[in-house]
C-alpha cells in the first residue's frame, strides 16, 4: 500500500523536539507521566495509514494494536497542535482527519479535514484526502457533496487504488438520486474492476438487475435476475433476495404474463425465497398479498401473520390486513387495522383512504370525509384531485340532509376520534401469539361470519400522532395514543405541561421546549412525508407501487451498520434517511469486506438509520430522498444532541476535534475575535465546492489559466492559490459568498509563531512547469529528467488544472428591470449584407450571446421548400425518424403530469417511425386543430360575457390534463447522395454559418459526428420542445426556421450555465444528460437574465459558444440544425472546458479536444497568440503522456505494435468509461484477432488485466511525427502586421 498524500517522518519526529518543550498539564494527549510521543516504529507503521485502507484495515481482535496505535497518535497531534496553538502545517489536519476516519470517529474527521481544505490552496491535489472527505460525507448521506468529492479523485487520479470503492458508491448515490443512467455507468464500471471492493460482484449484479426494475426495463431485470440465480456459489442471503424480486415483480407486473401465470410464478419464486430464508417477514408480507390476490384468504392472513411476527410492525401489512377484513364483511376489525396502519404511519394515504371507504360503504360520511382530507394531505397521495371532488360531492351530501338526521342515526363503526383510541389487540403484534386461540375467540362475537381474525383484545403501545394528520376545524377533541400510555389531546397535554412549567425540571423543560416548537410547526401545516401506496378494498394490488424505487428494501446491505446515528448537523441534508429505498449500505467498520443481507428486527440502543416505514418494501415511491444543496456551495455544520431514545442520554456527533475548548477553537479557526468558546458548537463547513473566477482565484478549468498561466519565454507559470479559511459566528446559520465575495475572506493568516514542519510526501502534484516555447526534444527531456526525480509523470503540469467547476453567479447581480433584456437582431435585406464581415464579428462577440438574422432567406433567395414535409417525403419517405412523446403546455410553464406543481424535469420517450408516417402525423393534427378552432368559435359567446369563467377555463387548460404531442427530431441529413438538393442549397450561405469551412474547427475532426458537422432536420407540431441544453462541447449553432409555423427560444449567456446546474441538481436531475425546462419564476429570483424571442420562417438563429437555451414550437414547422467551431480563443477555450467537466462528470464528449488539437495544429496557422497558447499548451500534455505511457510499456516488456490510422477514421474512445484515447490503443487479444478493435484506456485495461496480458497496445502514431509536428506549429503573423 502506497503511503498517503504526506509522510509522517518529519512531522512524528517534531514531536521529540516539542516533547521537551511542552509545560506539564493536563491538556489533552498527556498522561499522568508526561506528554505522549511515537516511537520510530509507531512512525514507520502510521506512514501506511490513510483513508484509503477505510473499510480494509481491521480494528478489532487483531487489529487492537492498530487502533490502539491510532487512538494515540490521534492523541499526539492534538497535543501539539494545541501546543503551537494550531500553526502547524496544513498536512497534520488532513493525517488527523484520516486517523479519525479509520477509528469512525466522524465527527473529528470531518472537523479535521475541513481545516486542512481552509490552509491547503492546492487541496485538490491530494487524492487520499479527497476521499476521505468523500466517505465523511457518504456516511452522513450529504450525497451532493460526496458525489463532488468523489469525482475529483477519480479526475485528478483516474488510477486511484480505490476507485472501484469510488465507482460503487458513485452508482448507490446516483441511484438514490434517480439518476439511472449515471448509476448504471458506475455500476459497470465497478464490476469490471479486479480490485477488492466492500461488495461482491454478486452484489454489485443485483444492484444493476434491481437497477433496470426501477426504471421499469422488466424483461431486462429479470433476465438479469435469473443470470444471477444460476451464478455458482451465489450466497443464501443474496439467494433469497433476488428470488424475492423475482416473485414481487411477477405479482406487480403485466409485462410478464397472464394473472394466473403470473401469480403461480410469484409464489413459486416467494415460497423458495422463504426456504433461503425463512425469517423474512417483506417474503411473508409478498406472499400474503399474492395469496389475496388469488382468493386464499386464510393464508393470506397466515402469511401476513408471519410478517408481522418475523419483522416489526409495517403500516402496509396492516393495511393490507385491514383490506382482507373489508372483503371478508368484517367492518369492525378492518377499521382497527387501518387504524395501526395510520398510527404507525400518519402519511399512509393508502390506508386513509382505504379507511374512508369503509366508513363512506357505513354511510358515516362524515368520517369518511376525514379520513379523505388526511390522505390528501400525504405527499404519496397519488390521485389527489379525484379525492377532492369525492371530498365536495359527499360535503354536498351532507348539506343536503335534514338538521338532526345525523345524531339520530345509528352508527355501525366508532368514529374516527373514538377508533384512535380503542384498544388494539397485542395478540396479532406480538410474536408468539396463538392464532387460534384468536380465531375461536372472535366466532363467539360473530356467530355468522367466518372471521380471519378478531381485533378486539389487549391494547398494545401506539405512537403519539401528529396534530396536523387531522382538520383542527373538523376533529377538534380527537384523542390520540401516547406512547406506553393513553393521554388527552397533543393539544392539552402541551397546555397542561405548559402551565405546569416551573415545576419540571431542566430535561422535562427542554422536552417541553421542542413539544411547542414542533407543534407550532404542525399548526403551520408543515408535514413529515412517509411514502406508502394507495389500495382501496377491491383493488388491493395496487397498495405497492410498481414504480421505480420499489422494495429496495430487499437489497443488499452490509456495507454499513445501521445501528449509528448518522446526523450531519447541517442545512445540506434533509431531515430524514437520505437512503430511504436503498438497502445497500456502504461499511462503516474496518475490515467489513463481505456482506450482510437486510434484516428486519429493528436495531436496539440507538435510532436505526432507516427510518421505521423505510423498512418495508415499496414505501419510497420516488425512490429518492433530496439531499438540498446550499447556497454558493457553502455548507453550515452546526453539532447538535443526539438522544438515546432507551436511556435518556444525549452525545452530540461534534464537530469539533476536542473536548477541550482551546483546541475546539484552534480547529475552527479565529474568525471571530468575540467569539468566545461557547460559539464553538457552530463551525461552517466550505466544502471544496466554493471557488472564485480565474481572475480571483484558481481557474476553474485547465482551459481558463491556459492564456494567463502558460508559460513564455520571459516569464514563469505561476499558480494562484486559493485558500478559504473556516467561518465561525454564534449570529449566522448560513454564510452567503458571492462571485468577488471570496476576495474579501482571508485565508489563514500567517501566524507569528513558526509553523510546526510537515513535509509533503511524493504523492501531492508537485507545481512544475515546462514553457511551451521550448522545441519538443527539450520538453520531452525535461519531462523525463523530473519523472526520473520521482515526480508522476502523468500528474506534470496539473498544477494549472484543478478539477473543473461550474461558474459563479455574476456579480453584482443584475437588477430586476435587466432580466429580460433585448435578443440582439440584425435584419437583411440583401445578399450583400449576409456577407458583410461586421456581421461575422457581430455573432462571434462572447457579449453575444444569441443573434437572430431576421431575413437570411429572403436576402440568399434560398429555397426553403427543398426542406418542407412534402419534398421530404417525395426525397426519402422511408428515412428514420427519432419521435418523442410530449405533453403539450405552455412556452414559460412546464407542469407535472397531475399539472399540480411546476417542474423542471421535462420527460419524453424516444420512440422511431418514418418521415412518411411522422408527415401523416403532422398533417392530422393541423387538420384536428382546424376543427377545435371551429368548436372554439362556436363556444366563444358562452365565455365572452363571463370573465371569472373564461379565467378558470385559460387556467384548467394551462394546469391540465395535457395533450399527448409527438414531436421529430434528429433526422440526418448526412447523405450527400439522399439528400444532394438540400445540402447544396445551403452553399449559398455566409461563410461563417456554413456546415463545411476553412474557419470552422468541425471541418478539422477528419470525420463525421451527426448533428454537429452534418445537418439535422427536426420536424414539429405545437409544444414541441427542445429541452434546456448547452451544445456538445459548448460549441457554436446555426438553426434556420424552414416554416410555416414559429418558435420561440429561450436563452441565457453562458455565464450562468453554473447557476442552472444548481437548480438541476437542486431538482435531483443531470445538467448534462437529464431532460429539463427551467422555471422562469426561478431565474428571475435567482437574478438569471433570460432573453426571449419569436423565430419565423427564414430567420436563422446564431446560438453563441456556451449558450444555454431551450425551445418550443408554436406553430406547425421544421427546423433544421448544425453546429461551428469558429477559430477563436473562446470557442476554444470553451469547448476545452466542458471537455474536462465531461471527464469529471463521467460524460462522453462528443467531440475529441485532444483529436481536434492535434488536426488543428497540422492544418491552421493561428494568429491569435491567446488560441495559439492554449492549442500549444494542449500539445504538450499530450506529448509527454504519449512518451511517459510508451516509455512505461516498453520498460513493463509490453510490445507496443504498429498499427497507424486510415482516412477518415474516428477519433477512439474506451468502450468502458468513454474518455478519448488518443495514440496508443489498449485493445484485447480476441478483439485484435478478430478486427474488430475494442478499445480501452490505460486505466480500465489495468483494471480488468492488472498486468495486460490479455491485452495488446497498438500505436497510431510516430512519436517522431508529433514531435515534428509539436515543433513546426508556431505563432504566425497576424494579418496587421503582416501588411
Amino acid at each position: 500500500m502506497e503511503a498517503c498524500g504526506v509522510s509522517l517522518t518529519p512531522s512524528t519526529a517534531a514531536f521529540g523536539d516539542e516533547k521537551k518543550k511542552m509545560a506539564a498539564g493536563k491538556a489533552r494527549g498527556e498522561t499522568k507521566q508526561g506528554p505522549l510521543s511515537l516511537t520510530a516504529e509507531e512512525r514507520e507503521a502510521l506512514d501506511g495509514l490513510d483513508s484509503r485502507l477505510f473499510g480494509f484495515v481491521k480494528l478489532q481482535e487483531d487489529g487492537a494494536r492498530t487502533k490502539t496505535l491510532l487512538g494515540k497518535a490521534v492523541c499526539c497531534y492534538e497535543s501539539l497542535i494545541l501546543k503551537a496553538e494550531g500553526k502547524v502545517e496544513a498536512d497534520f489536519f488532513c493525517q488527523l482527519g484520516h486517523f479519525n476516519l479509520l477509528l469512525e470517529d466522524y465527527p473529528k474527521a470531518l472537523s479535521a479535514y475541513q481545516r486542512y481544505y481552509s490552509l491547503q490552496s492546492d487541496y485538490w491535489k491530494n487524492a487520499a484526502f479527497l476521499y476521505g472527505l468523500g466517505l465523511v460525507y457518504f456516511y452522513y448521506n450529504a450525497f451532493h457533496w460526496a458525489i463532488k468529492a468523489f469525482q475529483e479523485v477519480l479526475y485528478v487520479d483516474p488510477s486511484f487504488c480505490r476507485a472501484k470503492e469510488i465507482h460503487l458508491r458513485l452508482g448507490l448515490m446516483f441511484k438514490v438520486n434517480t439518476d439511472y443512467e449515471s448509476s448504471l455507468k458506475h455500476f459497470q464500471l465497478a464490476l469490471i474492476d479486479c480490485n477488492p471492493c466492500t461488495l461482491s460482484s454478486f452484489e454489485i449484479r443485483f444492484h444493476i438487475a434491481h437497477l433496470y426494475e426501477t426504471q421499469r426495463k422488466y424483461h431486462s431485470a429479470k433476465e438479469a435476475y435469473e443470470q444471477l440465480l444460476q451464478t455458482e456459489n451465489l450466497p443464501a442471503q443474496l439467494k433469497a433476495t433476488v428470488l424475492q424480486q423475482l416473485g414481487w415483480m411477477y405479482h406487480n407486473v403485466d409485462l410478464l404474463g397472464d394473472k394466473a401465470t403470473k401469480e403461480t410464478y410469484a409464489i413459486q419464486y416467494l415460497q423458495k425465497s422463504l426456504e433461503a430464508d425463512p425469517n423474512s417477514g417483506q417474503s411473508w408480507y409478498f406472499l400474503g398479498r399474492c395469496y389475496s390476490s388469488i382468493g386464499k384468504v386464510q393464508d393470506a392472513f397466515i402469511s401476513y401473520r408471519q410478517s408481522i411476527d418475523k419483522s416489526e410492525a409495517s403500516a402496509d401489512t396492516w393495511c393490507s390486513i385491514g383490506v382482507l377484513y373489508q372483503q371478508q364483511n368484517q367492518p369492525m376489525d378492518a377499521l382497527q387495522a387501518y387504524i395501526c396502519a395510520v398510527q404507525l404511519d400518519h402519511g399512509h394515504a393508502a390506508a386513509w383512504v382505504d379507511l374512508g371507504t369503509l366508513y363512506e360503504s357505513c354511510n358515516q360520511t362524515q368520517d369518511a370525509i376525514k379520513c379523505y382530507l388526511n390522505a390528501t394531505r400525504s405527499k404519496s397521495c397519488s390521485n389527489t384531485s379525484i379525492l377532492v371532488g369525492r371530498i365536495k360531492f359527499l360535503q354536498a351530501q351532507l348539506c343536503n340532509l335534514p338538521q338532526g338526521s345525523l345524531q339520530n342515526k345509528t352508527k355501525l363503526l366508532p368514529s374516527i376520534e373514538e377508533a384512535w383510541s380503542l384498544p388494539i389487540p397485542a395478540e396479532l403484534t406480538s410474536r408468539q401469539g396463538a392464532m387460534n386461540t384468536a380465531q375461536q375467540a372472535y366466532k363467539a362475537h360473530h356467530p355468522n361470519t367466518e372471521p380471519v381474525l378478531g381485533l378486539n383484545q389487549t391494547p398494545i403501545p401506539q405512537q403519539f400522532v401528529p396534530v396536523h394528520m387531522i382538520t383542527s376545524s373538523q376533529i377538534d377533541g380527537l384523542s390520540s395514543p401516547a406512547k406506553r400510555k393513553r393521554t388527552s389531546s397533543p393539544t392539552k397535554h402541551v397546555e397542561q405541561l405548559h402551565a405546569n412549567k416551573d415545576n419540571l425540571n431542566p430535561p422535562q423543560k427542554l422536552m417541553l421546549e421542542q413539544l411547542e416548537s414542533q407543534f407550532v410547526l404542525m399548526k403551520q401545516g408543515l408535514q413529515k412525508c412517509q411514502s406508502s401506496h394507495l389500495s382501496g378494498p377491491n383493488d388491493e394490488q395496487s397498495l405497492f407501487s410498481t414504480g421505480p424505487a420499489q422494495y429496495l428494501q430487499a437489497a443488499v446491505t452490509g456495507i454499513r451498520k445501521q445501528t449509528e446515528v448518522r446526523t450531519i448537523p447541517t442545512n445540506s441534508v434533509t431531515q430524514g434517511d437520505a437512503l430511504n429505498h436503498l438497502s445497500s449500505h456502504i461499511a462503516t467498520s474496518g475490515g467489513q469486506q463481505g456482506i450482510t443481507i437486510t434484516k428486519e428486527s429493528k436495531p436496539s440502543g440507538k435510532r436505526s438509520f432507516m427510518s421505521e416505514t423505510s423498512r418495508h418494501a415499496g414505501d419510497t415511491p420516488n425512490g429518492c430522498t433530496i439531499v438540498e444543496e446550499l447556497s454558493n456551495h457553502v455548507q453550515q455544520l452546526m453539532a447538535e444532541p443526539v438522544c438515546n431514545s432507551n436511556h435518556g442520554d444525549c452525545a452530540s456527533p461534534n464537530l469539533l476535534i476536542s473536548d477541550n475548548p482551546q483546541i475546539s477553537t484552534l480547529f475552527i479557526g479565529k474568525a471571530n475575535d468575540n467569539v468566545g468558546t461557547g460559539a464553538c458548537d457552530k463551525v461552517n463547513n466550505i466544502h471544496p465546492d466554493v471557488h472564485t473566477k480565474a481572475n480571483n482565484s484558481v481557474a476553474s478549468s485547465p482551459s481558463s489559466v491556459i492564456s494567463t498561466a502558460a508559460s513564455s519565454p520571459k516569464s514563469s507559470g505561476q499558480t494562484a492559490t486559493h485558500s478559504v479559511s473556516s467561518l465561525n459566528s454564534p449570529h449566522s446559520r448560513l454564510y452567503t459568498i458571492n462571485r468577488e465575495g471570496l476576495d474579501n475572506i482571508q485565508s489563514s493568516k500567517k501566524p507569528d509563531m513558526p509553523r510546526v514542519s510537515h513535509k509533503p510526501g511524493p504523492q501531492i502534484i508537485p507545481s512544475v512547469s515546462v514553457s511551451i516555447y521550448s522545441s519538443s526534444t527539450e520538453v520531452l527531456k525535461a519531462c523525463r529528467n523530473l519523472g526520473k526525480n520521482g515526480l508522476p509523470d502523468s500528474c506534470i503540469l496539473l498544477d494549472k488544472c484543478p478539477p473543473p467547476r461550474p461558474p459563479t453567479s455574476p456579480y453584482p447581480p443584475l437588477p430586476k428591470d435587466k432580466l429580460n433584456p433585448p435578443t440582439p437582431s440584425i435584419y437583411l435585406e440583401n445578399k450583400r449584407d449576409a456577407f458583410f464581415p461586421p456581421l461575422h464579428q457581430f455573432c462571434t462577440n462572447p457579449k453575444n450571446p444569441v443573434t437572430v438574422i431576421r431575413g437570411l432567406a429572403g436576402a440568399l433567395k434560398l429555397d426553403l421548400g427543398l426542406f418542407s414535409t412534402k419534398t421530404l417525403v417525395e426525397a426519402n419517405n422511408e428515412h428514420t425518424v427519432e419521435v418523442r412523446t410530449q405533453l403539450l403546455q405552455p412556452a414559460d410553464e412546464n407542469w407535472d403530469p397531475t399539472g399540480t406543481k411546476k417542474i423542471w424535469r421535462c420527460e419524453s420517450n424516444r420512440s422511431h417511425t418514418t418521415i412518411a408516417k411522422y408527415a401523416q402525423y403532422q398533417a392530422s393534427s393541423f387538420q384536428e386543430s382546424l376543427r377545435e378552432e371551429s368548436e372554439k368559435r362556436m363556444q366563444h359567446k358562452e365565455y365572452l360575457d363571463n370573465d371569472s369563467t373564461s379565467s378558470n377555463f385559460s387556467g384548467k387548460r394551462r394546469k391540465g390534463p395535457f395533450k399527448i404531442i409527438k414531436f421529430g427530431t434528429n433526422i440526418d441529413l448526412s447523405d450527400d447522395k439522399k439528400w444532394k438538393l438540400q445540402l447544396h442549397e445551403l452553399t449559398k450561405l455566409p461563410a461563417f454559418v456554413r456546415v463545411v469551412s476553412a474557419g470552422n474547427l468541425l471541418s478539422h475532426l477528419g470525420h463525421t459526428i451527426l448533428g454537429m458537422n452534418t445537418v439535422q432536420l427536426y420536424m414539429k407540431v405545437p409544444g414541441s420542445r427542445t429541452p434546456g441544453h448547452q451544445e456538445n462541447n459548448n460549441f457554436c449553432s446555426v438553426n434556420i426556421n424552414i416554416g410555416p409555423g414559429d418558435c420561440e427560444w429561450f436563452v441565457v449567456p453562458e455565464d450562468y450555465w453554473g447557476v442552472l446546474n444548481d437548480f438541476c441538481e437542486k431538482n435531483n436531475l443531470n445538467f448534462l444528460m437529464s431532460s429539463w425546462w427551467p422555471n422562469l419564476e426561478d431565474l428571475y429570483e435567482a437574478n438569471v437574465p433570460v432573453y426571449r424571442f419569436i423565430q419565423r420562417p427564414g430567420d436563422l438563429v446564431w446560438i453563441n459558444a456556451g449558450t444555454v437555451h431551450w425551445v418550443q414550437a408554436i406553430g406547425w414547422c421544421n427546423n433544421i440544425a448544425w453546429n461551428v467551431g469558429p477559430l477563436t480563443a473562446c470557442q476554444y477555450k470553451l469547448a476545452v472546458e466542458r471537455y474536462e467537466w465531461n471527464k469529471l462528470q463521467s460524460v462522453k464528449s462528443a467531440v475529441p479536444m485532444v483529436h481536434l488539437s492535434w488536426n488543428m495544429a497540422r492544418n491552421i496557422k493561428v494568429s491569435d497568440p491567446k488560441l495559439f497558447e492554449m492549442i500549444k499548451y494542449c500539445l504538450l500534455k499530450v506529448l509527454n503522456q504519449c512518451q511517459t505511457l510508451r516509455e512505461a510499456l516498453i520498460t513493463a516488456g509490453k510490445e507496443v505494435i504498429w498499427h497507424g490510422r486510415t482516412n477518415e477514421e474516428p477519433a477512439h474512445y474506451c468502450s468502458i468509461c468513454e474518455v478519448e484515447v488518443f495514440d496508443l490503443l489498449f485493445v484485447t487479444n480476441e478483439s485484435n484477432s478478430q478486427r474488430t478493435y475494442i478499445v480501452h484506456c490505460q486505466d480500465c485495461a489495468r483494471k480488468t488485466s492488472g498486468n495486460l496480458d490479455n491485452f495488446v497496445v497498438l500505436e497510431q502514431y510516430k512519436m517522431e511525427d508529433l514531435m515534428q509536428i509539436y515543433d513546426q506549429f508556431i505563432l504566425a503573423p497576424s494579418l496587421s502586421s503582416s501588411s
